[in-house]
């Protein structure tokens, strides 16, 4: 005797629409009050206590949020390469300091 679709157990209807509202409120509550952001992870892995002045271009520094829980530095240098900087290095504050006063 051929098996048919009928023959194989299914989880009450009931069961199946209480799953399905469950999966979609839980959908809906994580989607509800999720920031936007362009970056979903921390982009400095590693850091570098401090690179000389004159080799830097720019410096770019942000604030912690949802996307990463620290403070990050990104410095741009004039060939082109951006390095990461230990925030907390004394040196990187004297490059912060300074590039904020020209």
């Amino acid at each position: 005797m051929a098996r048919t679709a009928s023959a194989v157990p299914r989880a009450p209807r009931l069961l199946q629409v209480a799953l399905l509202m469950l999966l979609l409120v839980a959908a809906s509550r994580r989607a509800a009050g999720a920031p936007v952001v362009s970056e979903l992870r921390c982009q400095c892995l590693q850091t570098v206590q401090g690179i000389h002045l004159k080799n830097i271009q720019s410096v770019k520094v942000m604030s912690p949020g949802p996307h990463c829980a620290q403070t990050e530095v990104i410095a741009t240098l004039k060939n082109g390469q951006e390095a990461c900087l230990n925030p907390e290095a004394p040196l990187v504050k004297k490059i912060i300091h300074k590039m904020l006063n020209k």
